[in-house]
């Protein structure tokens, strides 16, 4: 029997046991430079935290003299001592000696920033380090579920990723030459939609489609068919406009969204379908749509618990393999909170900012749905209102559009007044930060779960124009 040596053991052992990735001489010549040259500490912070020097005198030396220079101090050697010294730290810092080798190590103040960025790598060398051994550690305990490990592993290198960052400031006239660019390629182009065609012409006419960036909550009450439009969505995206799309249903299954989708496309019955019924034709139109679908870039994941890391860690993947233009999430108020122990209304405010940054950093706008309080049937008109959204007011303010879905049907009792307004469906555009509220009216076919524009002549701002611009 082979005999096992732990070599890989032995190695890890090694690497962890050398001396972690600085530049001690990097760090005092930033010290110096700020000392000699105050006006400095400007450009050095955008660069560097405390947090990213290796040696702790270079970390209490660096918060003192940005809390100074906050504070509108004088920044000199002598001031530095007497602080050092009220905060008990003086001698833990190496005394007047060091903070004098740390003067005379300066070589030329112009450097600091350089040498910032050098310090700046090294931290995020040892942060990696660091990360890299919790994995390790967590990945050897028997407890640990591979997945949940999986999901920690790759939000702590993420977060790394994040810190990295910086500040990213533009002069307003290149902004301005980017500006241009973009309007004058939209006249070039013509009259029409600057964004993503959601296939509702009078929807894509108040907001000019979907665009990068947006973060686009779409809301309801249950069974008013929020999933049913953002599958209708999502189906046009990626089989008319052959954009890639990730739809996260983390309520129905693979299975079920897509039976759904064939019935919308097919405009076959579902229910029948369900229950074994389908007539010839319907039979014949369900196979032309599945092989004009299967040709779609639609992805689905399914998974009944995701929070937004995971979220995030698919998109990237699918972006840089595939190509991805629009993610829809199914819904907010099902994802996963990064701390389970926090309040219900700062996990979902957590939720949303997260996303918001999601679709800021890949550029992608995100149509996310979300659950609405009962107090929206409580109205006296039943319509929904930004103050209905369920658990948090951060959703609205993060949001770039809100919209609600309502059915007025539903809240009728006779059948006779639900004949008369049978079919009939409204998308409130609520809040949109660069374009006019107002109403968009579609149809709603409950055999096919599927929602249709109205007739053509609805089309534009209608009795709308004018609407306020949301801020």
């Amino acid at each position: 029997m082979a005999t096992i040596t732990g070599g890989s053991a032995r190695v890890s052992s090694e690497i962890l046991d050398r001396m972690p990735p600085h530049s001690l001489e990097a760090e005092r010549s930033i010290l110096g430079s700020i000392l000699l040259v105050p006006e400095l500490c400007d450009e050095v912070v955008l660069l560097v935290s405390a947090d990213d020097f290796y040696a702790d005198p270079h970390r209490k030396i660096f918060g003192h003299l940005v809390e100074m220079h906050n504070e509108g101090l004088r920044i000199d050697e002598n001031l530095l001592s007497e602080r050092l010294r009220t905060a008990g730290e003086y001698e833990a810092v190496g005394g007047r000696q060091y903070l004098f080798e740390v003067c005379d190590s300066v070589a030329s103040p112009a450097t600091a920033p350089e040498l910032a960025k050098i310090v700046r790598e090294k931290a995020t060398l040892r942060k990696l380090i660091h990360a890299s051994t919790e994995i390790l550690r967590d990945s050897f305990d028997p407890t640990q579920e591979p997945r949940e490990l999986l999901s920690r592993a790759e939000e702590k290198i993420f977060l790394i990723l994040d810190q990295r960052g910086g500040t990213q400031i533009s002069e307003f006239k290149d902004v301005l030459l980017d500006a241009c660019d973009r309007i004058d390629a939209r006249l070039r182009r013509g009259a029409g939609i600057s964004g993503l065609a959601t296939g509702y012409p009078d929807l894509d006419t108040k907001t000019g489609g979907f665009h990068g960036s947006e973060l686009l909550i779409l809301a309801g009450r249950p069974s008013m068919g929020k999933s049913a439009l953002a599958a209708n969505i999502a189906e046009h995206v990626a089989i008319k406009e052959k954009v890639g799309t990730l739809f996260v249903s983390l309520e129905m299954s693979k299975l079920e969204l897509a039976e759904r989708m064939m019935c919308s496309q097919a405009k076959v019955n579902g229910h029948k379908l369900r229950n074994g019924f389908a007539k010839p034709e319907d039979q014949k139109e369900i196979m032309r749509v599945c092989s004009e679908m299967s040709h779609a870039p639609l992805y689905i994941d399914d998974s009944p618990s995701r929070n937004v890391t995971e979220i995030s860690a698919t998109a990237r993947r699918l972006k840089h393999r595939q190509g991805l233009g629009l993610i829809v999430i199914d819904y907010l108020q099902l994802i996963e909170p990064d701390n389970q122990r926090d309040p219900r209304q700062e996990q979902v405010a957590k939720i949303a900012r997260r996303l918001k940054g999601m679709a800021r950093e890949l550029n992608i706008p995100i149509l996310c749905l979300a659950q609405l309080n009962r107090q929206a049937e409580a109205s006296k008109d039943n319509k929904p209102r930004l103050s209905h959204l369920r658990e948090s007011g951060a959703i609205e303010q993060d949001a770039d559009v809100v919209m609600f879905v309502h059915r007025e049907e539903y809240y009728l009792n006779s059948q006779e007044e639900k004949d008369a307004v049978k079919g009939e469906a409204e998308l409130i555009l609520a809040k949109q930060r660069n374009g006019p509220v107002g109403t968009v009216p579609l149809t709603f076919v409950d055999e096919y779960a599927s929602f249709r524009s109205r007739a053509p002549e609805s089309m534009g701002f209608g009795s709308d124009a004018g609407q306020y611009f949301d801020s």
